[in-house]
């Protein structure tokens, strides 16, 4: 790390703490308006584990690659940028290991079954809880008709 970042870096470490539980403020809103949403499966965390939810993961098992693409792209025409693990493409920071030209091609029959049911949303702190109890809605709509076109 050079001095410059550092300097950008050391005063946020006083706010480390307060950020990570406004981050889980959205995660739990996310969370929340998703649970209980038919064919969403949700990670499920040990109560003993500290998360820093800045972002949101959840699979839609038995998904289609037609039907993931469709619903990606529905969620975005509402203005929710979701990500795939199923792509072909790295999309942001979401890859598989398809793409990944730095070890061999490998064949992982589960890992994909599980890749192409996963998608992936960032939190970021400029999100208000509102936000993210309307961003968990419309996904929640999307999963719905996505689950009577391909799931």
């Amino acid at each position: 790390m050079d001095n410059l970042r550092a300097a950008i870096l050391l005063p946020q470490l006083s706010r480390l703490e307060d950020n990570i539980e406004r981050w889980n403020a959205r995660y739990r809103a996310v969370e929340q308006g998703l649970e209980t949403v038919a064919g969403v499966v949700l990670p499920q965390r040990p109560a003993s584990e500290r998360y820093v939810g800045s972002s949101i993961q959840f699979r839609l098992p038995g998904i289609s690659a037609p039907a993931a693409e469709a619903f990606v792209a529905a969620a975005k025409d509402l203005g929710v940028e979701l990500k795939w693990f199923g792509a072909h493409e790295p999309a942001a920071f979401t890859s598989n290991h398809h793409s990944w030209h730095y070890v061999e091609p490998q064949t992982l029959e589960k890992t994909d079954q599980i890749l192409s049911s996963l998608f992936d949303m960032r939190l970021p702190l400029t999100f208000s809880i509102e936000d993210c109890r309307q961003i968990a809605s419309i996904i929640a709509d999307c999963v719905r008709r996505a689950g009577t076109a391909g799931v």
